[in-house]
């Protein structure tokens, strides 16, 4: 064949590729669509989607964010992040989400009283902790626990499980951002101190701050979205991101251009991390892109009558202030690097984890797939 009808044929296989692609993975179609939003990728055209919670009439709608070049602040440090194309929730993880994640306790309760799905050494892999049961229910429901209010007072680990689970069942990777992904999200093109602009007189259209809602969360998506159409990037739930609040010593240097991943403050130590966009009774000032909240595990959860505390609850005013948003990468990494985004970063997240459901018969531990549903549907 010569060498011109070559390179026209592989052409035409790498265009069907890419079309094979888009038609098989939802958020990706192969033309621009001629309304809304899109991305342009080498994989298609990223456009906003809903996904439905397998099992469940729950859903959630994710957004396309671009790939782009973002400039981040860590410690002293300027870095140049190259943010890959990624689907962001356009809302925070709202009650409906949250709670069907928290029903699973009592689910892997009763496959375990009947010797089904037993997690076992070869297949602890796919298996996730569910909550346990929340000690006062009426403290952390204080601020709202209306479906379509985002969910509080989860701890890092807690939403981490909560996007294992999600990703198992849907056979789509679901993760927490990290904080360059988030602000360049929130960002939305902008170079300002809000996604919107300077001026804090206009926060109120695109966020609930300052008790504006008499002590509680706001209903999601009731505000105006930012550019590329998220919703309560300012206030409302401040939202977890992977990072450590404080940047490694030895880490990267000032100026060097990085990837997304490369540049997480990957946590050493259980607090400080990372929490976005102010929250609730936040100031203004403190709802910024920029803006961050230090978690403090000790005192948010000085309410916690326990003995390790809960390692996936908050218990104080502090911790009513925390929610999180899940990003989906356009690239998904193989199987064996995804667990790193999930699983507890310290040894003893995972003892406490361990110990509760263990010795205290709080939380529970189960398999996640994608029979799941049905299997939950035979119990009924």
């Amino acid at each position: 064949m010569p060498q011109r009808l070559c390179f026209a044929a592989l052409l035409s296989m790498v265009a069907l590729a890419a079309t094979s692609s888009a038609e098989n993975t939802p958020g990706l179609v192969a033309e621009a669509p001629a309304e809304g939003r899109s991305v342009a990728t080498d994989q298609g055209y990223m456009v906003t989607y809903t996904e439905t919670i397998p099992g469940t009439d729950v859903t959630f709608t994710m957004v396309p964010v671009p790939g782009g070049e973002y400039e981040f602040q860590q410690g002293d440090r300027t870095l140049k992040v190259k943010v890959a194309p990624f689907w962001m929730g356009k809302t925070e993880v709202t009650w409906a989400e949250y709670k069907k994640y928290m029903q699973l306790a009592d689910v892997f309760a009763k496959f375990d009283d009947l010797g089904l799905r037993k997690v076992s050494e070869e297949n602890a892999v796919d298996a996730i902790t569910a909550p346990s049961k929340l000690y006062e229910p009426s403290f952390t429901f204080e601020s709202g626990d209306d479906p379509n209010q985002p969910a509080i007072s989860m701890t890092q680990y807690a939403a981490k499980q909560y996007t294992k689970w999600i990703s198992l069942l849907s056979g789509r990777f679901f993760r927490l951002p990290s904080e360059a992904e988030w602000e360049y999200a929130c960002r939305a093109g902008s170079d300002t101190t809000y996604s919107f602009g300077d001026d804090e007189e206009e926060l109120e259209e695109f966020a609930w701050y300052d008790d504006m809602n008499d002590y509680q969360t706001g209903p999601v998506a009731t505000k105006k979205p930012n550019a590329w159409g998220l919703y309560d990037m300012h206030g409302n739930a401040a939202e977890w991101v992977l990072d450590a609040a404080e940047a490694p010593e030895d880490g990267l240097a000032d100026g060097a251009t990085v990837t997304s991943e490369e540049a997480i403050a990957w946590p050493t130590k259980l607090y400080p991390r990372v929490i976005k966009g102010g929250a609730w009774d936040s100031f203004a000032e403190d709802c910024t892109v920029t803006s961050r909240i230090e978690s403090h595990d000790d005192d948010w959860k000085s309410n916690d009558p326990n003995v390790p505390s809960s390692p996936w609850w908050f218990a104080s005013y502090d911790g009513q202030l925390v929610g999180f948003r899940v990003i989906r990468p356009l690239a998904t990494p193989p199987r064996s690097e995804q667990e790193k985004f999930w699983q507890a970063d310290l040894p003893q997240v995972s003892e406490h984890a361990n110990r509760r459901i263990d010795k205290e018969g709080k939380g529970e531990r189960g398999l996640v797939d994608p029979e799941l549903p049905k299997a939950i549907e035979n119990l009924e």
